[in-house]
């Protein structure tokens, strides 16, 4: 199957494929400084838990290129700057701080300042062949909890744009599908942003994995005809309790899934567990711009002077969730003991 790589490092700059192009076209930008990061995030030209996290490790880097200092503490207090910048561009998405703490980390540990720039650079370079790798073992462990012959529903995007490569949520689609399972997929639209339609939807073309777009509030009629096997998503950040955030709808998928007996399943990389949040409600929730709401490309479609809420995520607490996929195997209750191993075991989430 082809690859598909969202981000790479080339020459110095960041390459990333515009997401927000897609899938009319395939453009590149090249970034060549935190700040520029930091925008592409906030206007999610790279998106995808995964993706902003490794994102974040190679802006972090930037930042230490550009501090232009031998001093450790001016170096750091440099850092330290650019880390929290860099943190609220998407405040839901913990693999932002995960990536950002994880240099930071490393920077103190550096003696010579000089040597700093490319210490790091290496670090995110190795942050994004772990996330890569992690990626397809989760792969590897979820690919089972397909029905052969069956259906899978996934919402919002989780494939390789997503993340560093293969992807979580639509990587055990995509391993299932390599393994000699076939099966048909549903793809929700994912409003506002339409993740789905534009994105997901994509990269099914690309791979050659036939698949069928549905609008969201469709789930309920698919799932009560029993034309949905198990349901898979991915995750911005999970709670230690087992609580998810996801792209906002995910929540009513989840309580569907329960309502008709159908599987719900989670598939995340451990550095999307945040050990320091005991529940679902205390992950922040990013509220985006109204127009994503009331306009559709240039065109509005929302009545003007309406109120518009856009809320990014919502909250699946854990007693929806069948299990959560992640590199180390699949989570299952009891969330509190079994997530914290997990974290131990993989590349480690946030700790509490």
């Amino acid at each position: 199957m082809p690859e598909i790589k969202a981000i790479e490092w080339e020459a110095g700059k960041l390459k990333l494929i515009d997401q927000t192009a897609l899938p009319l076209e395939t453009i590149y930008i090249e970034l060549e400084s935190y700040s520029e990061v930091i925008d592409a995030i906030r206007r999610m030209k790279v998106r995808g838990a995964p993706a902003i996290g490794v994102a974040a490790a190679y802006a972090m880097a930037m930042a230490a290129r550009d501090a232009n200092t031998t001093d450790k503490a001016t170096f750091l207090e440099a850092l330290r700057v650019a880390s929290h910048r860099i943190g609220q561009a998407r405040p839901t998405a913990v693999n932002i701080t995960w990536g950002v703490e994880r240099m930071l980390r490393l920077a103190k540990q550096i003696d010579d300042v000089g040597q700093a720039p490319d210490l790091l650079l290496e670090e995110a370079h190795r942050i994004q062949r772990e996330d890569e790798e992690a990626n397809r073992r989760i792969g590897t462990e979820g690919k089972g909890l397909i029905p052969n012959g069956g259906s899978v529903l996934t919402h919002c995007n989780t494939g390789a744009l997503a993340t560093a490569g293969y992807g979580t949520a639509l990587g055990v689609i995509r391993a299932s599908w390599e393994e000699g399972n076939r099966f048909q997929v549903f793809a929700t639209e994912t409003r506002p942003f339409l993740q789905g339609a534009r994105l997901t939807a994509w990269e099914l073309v690309q791979l050659g994995i036939p698949a069928t777009l549905v609008v969201d509030s469709s789930v309920g009629l698919l799932m009560s005809r029993g034309e949905v096997g198990c349901a898979i998503v991915g995750a911005d950040r999970i709670a230690a309790n087992g609580d998810v955030a996801n792209k906002i709808g995910t929540y009513q998928v989840a309580v569907l899934a329960k309502e008709n007996h159908v599987p719900f399943y989670v598939a995340a990389p451990t550095s999307t567990i945040d050990l320091t949040l005991s529940a679902g409600d205390q992950i922040p929730i990013e509220e985006r711009h109204p127009d994503e709401v009331a306009t559709l490309g240039s065109i509005r479609t929302a009545a003007p002077g309406i109120g518009i809420r856009n809320p990014a995520f919502d909250i699946t607490p854990h007693t929806y969730i069948a299990g959560i996929i992640t590199e180390e195997g699949i989570v299952k209750a009891p969330y509190v003991e079994n997530l914290a191993k997990a974290v131990t075991q993989g590349q480690g989430g946030v700790r509490a």
